[in-house]
């Protein structure tokens, strides 16, 4: 089996997180701070095993030093995992001791939300820290990321149309989404406004139940596979990771994958293999970088239109890359990490390791 060292190369540290009155078990991984402290949301997921915690912390914080970079924050990138089913072991002593072990970072890792945590959350998190971002409103914070998230890949979406047929308008498209969570959910709303035609599926029948309530017009299909096989324009994965494997894109009709989940591609080589069939991949970690804009201005005192505004210029990334593995007869998933690479080198160089002040 693959060591912790091993699933943590390129990382600059790794902390496990123990309170054993509380039941918490958590992981900090931080991937990289040569663009500023690192800042990733925390996930409140049941894994498997340790080992498929650490796999997935690891694989997150990297993905988020890219998406900063890409998104042109001075911000490195991190993750936390706390080991888990959150309806069962979610309590304020968890996560206030969870708190004091970011403290513990001076800075170096900021948390905000992610799968299984909410602003509420972090809330309680920040009565132990500083370093903590996504709050509710009522304290001071943004409020919940999905909702510039999903303005991003829309915006992602509207660049990859653009560069597909002509047009950035998703009016007469068939769109596929596959999950439709907080992230979800709002991006079905920019597509039904937009004038598309919209097929959904979820896991959870409530939540295929919240978005048909609300848009009547959607259709529901029976599960994802039914979905990937369904003659779409655009296929809009935004559940968990990994959801473009072999099998997906032998079957995947759509001409473009722009959707929100983190880490899509279920291993290196997939990227190729959509090329190759002719379907045009916005990078994961460009399109939804939304929701790391939107608690970043948090650190700054938050603006919605400002964060918003800033939101936007995902489309002209989305361009860029586009346009970049045109010109390098590349994957635009290979373009996206030469983008941020390049920028991590030119600007990263001029601090090393960040370290509290």
């Amino acid at each position: 089996m693959t060591t912790f060292f091993e699933l943590a190369a390129e990382h600059e540290q790794l902390t496990w997180c123990i309170d054993e009155a509380t039941g918490l078990r958590a992981v900090i991984a931080i991937h990289s701070t040569a663009l500023g402290p690192a800042l990733g949301g925390t996930r409140f997921f049941p894994y498997a095993d340790e080992h498929a915690a650490v796999a997935d912390v690891c694989e997150l914080s990297r993905g988020m030093t890219y998406k900063a970079a890409l998104a042109g924050l001075d911000l490195g990138g991190g993750k936390a995992v706390i080991l888990g089913n959150p309806r069962e072991l979610r309590s304020e002593g968890l996560l206030r001791a969870y708190g004091r072990f970011v403290e513990s970072l001076g800075g170096r890792y900021y948390t905000a939300c992610d799968v299984g945590t909410t602003s509420a959350d972090m809330d309680l998190v920040g009565r132990e820290t500083r370093f903590v971002t996504g709050r509710t409103r009522a304290a001071g914070g943004c409020g919940d990321s999905s909702v510039l998230t999903a303005y991003g890949v829309f915006q992602g979406m509207r660049a990859a149309a653009e560069a597909t047929w002509g047009d950035p308008s998703l009016s007469g498209r068939t769109v596929g989404v596959a999950g439709v969570g907080k992230v979800g959910s709002h991006l079905v709303r920019h597509l039904v406004e937009d004038g598309a035609r919209v097929l959904i599926t979820d896991v959870a029948a409530a939540a295929t139940a919240a978005v048909v309530a609300e848009h009547p017009e959607v259709e529901v299909l029976e599960s994802t596979d039914a979905l990937v096989a369904a003659p779409l324009d655009v296929y809009a994965p935004c559940a968990l990771g990994h959801a473009l494997t072999d099998e997906v894109v032998e079957v995947l009709g759509a001409r473009v994958v722009c959707g929100a989940a983190n880490n899509q591609l279920a291993h290196p080589g997939i990227d190729k293999q959509l090329h190759d069939r002719g379907i045009r991949y916005a990078p994961d970690f460009c399109v939804n970088a939304g929701g790391l804009i939107q608690v970043a201005d948090e650190l700054r005192g938050f603006s919605f239109d400002r964060a918003r505004q800033r939101v936007d210029d995902i489309f002209t990334t989305t361009h860029r890359i586009l346009a970049l593995a045109e010109e390098e007869h590349t994957t635009p998933a290979r373009a996206a990490d030469l983008l941020a690479e390049e920028r991590m080198r030119t600007v990263g160089r001029l601090r090393g390791i960040w370290l509290p002040s």
